[in-house]
């Protein structure tokens, strides 16, 4: 593997761990209380467009294999640091549905990308 391919991959791994945190601890009251926590959801665009940024190659490949590889790691921090008033089950739902819309962002950047070299 390239250097540039794992580049890709931990990009998105950290930047998932860190938008999953992010909102648990600092943004879970508002989007809770309002009534809307899928809103969350939106901020995980972020990881999978930055990480096909820096993806040289397969920029649609390497954003899922970190935010796949990501899914362990934030288990293990809602487990240890975070309390839950949902189930396990809809726990790890709400976190393959967060990377869906990973998926969903480096598909966005793939679509901003194909505009611009169509100029």
């Amino acid at each position: 593997m390239s250097r540039y391919r794992w580049l890709g991959i931990v990009c998105c791994c950290v930047l998932f761990v860190v938008v999953f945190c992010s909102l648990r601890w600092h943004m879970q009251g508002a989007f809770i209380s309002a009534g809307h926590p899928e809103l969350g959801l939106l901020l995980f665009l972020l990881p999978g467009a930055v990480a096909s940024f820096f993806s040289r190659q397969e920029r649609l490949i390497e954003p899922l294999i970190g935010a796949m590889l990501a899914l362990p790691l934030c288990i293990l921090f809602l487990h240890l640091f975070f309390s839950s008033d949902r189930a396990f089950w809809q726990e790890v739902a709400w976190l393959f549905s967060a990377v869906f819309w990973s998926v969903l962002g480096s598909l966005g950047y793939l679509l901003v990308l194909l505009l611009r070299r169509r100029k």
